[in-house]
């Protein structure tokens, strides 16, 4: 099974002055990885590993989680290739039987993220718990990780941006892609793709603790089959899906 845009292939080596030449435009006053480091309770560890399975079966003609997902974080409800999308909605084809599934593409939040592999200044980086994010501090927009990961969840900011939302900063020059809304997970809530996705009556996403047995995700994914996009490539991704 397989999305109709090829894959490309990442390079590791990058010439370490750029990071002196490129440049980066915020906003002012914003933190750029105050987002990794958000307050909680609890101090993130390996304990935890959070994930998402989501059924497709249920994902009817909808975009609620995309919706959400551009106003929790800011984002433009425009759709083309300059403008940063964190999730959206992609077709599979099944290559024998022509099958068509409409399913949330978003950043997997792989245990062995090539996007990290291949960033030559460390910006893109895994937390403990297994979110994949982006400093955009030390970001130089080189776009490797974008080359590299094979969901194309990622985008670069070509164009100024204003009216950011303080949780989810962002900076023309730099890439981004979904933090899972690590700033409401690290509050103990669900991310906002997921509560939308649950008000609109499909309920076909499911977050939670990878590593707590008893947790209704692990759960599910001990008792029923689910898939893992791009299983060859042995990324081990936190998000999986039902029903393709």
């Amino acid at each position: 099974m397989s999305e109709t845009h090829a894959d490309a292939t990442p390079r590791r080596q990058f010439l370490k002055y750029a990071a002196g030449v490129l440049s980066v435009t915020v906003a002012p006053s914003v933190l750029l990885h105050t987002f990794a480091t958000a307050e909680s309770s609890e101090p993130v560890s390996a304990q935890r590993r959070w994930g998402l399975l989501i059924d497709t079966s249920k994902c009817a003609n909808c975009s609620a989680c995309v919706t959400a997902c551009q106003q929790e974080n800011g984002l433009s409800s425009e759709v083309n290739d300059t403008v940063a999308q964190w999730i959206r909605k992609v077709e599979l084809q099944q290559p024998d039987t022509g099958k068509v599934t409409s399913l949330p593409m978003l950043c997997q939040h792989c245990q062995q993220p090539p996007c990290v592999d291949v960033c030559p200044t460390g910006a893109s980086f895994q937390r403990a718990d297994g979110i994949v994010l982006v400093d955009k501090h030390i970001c130089i927009g080189c776009r490797y990780c974008m080359m590299a990961c094979p969901y194309k969840a990622r985008s670069f900011i070509h164009e100024p941006l204003t009216e950011q939302k303080a949780h989810a900063p962002r900076g023309k020059g730099t890439v981004e892609s979904c933090t899972l809304c690590v700033h409401r997970v690290d509050a103990g809530e669900l991310p906002a793709c997921v509560s939308a996705c649950g008000e609109s009556g499909n309920k076909a996403m499911l977050f939670g603790d990878l590593n707590d047995a008893n947790s209704p995700i692990a759960q599910r994914l001990k008792t029923e089959a689910s898939t893992a996009l791009r299983a060859d490539l042995r990324l081990q991704p936190n998000v999986r899906y039902q029903g393709i």
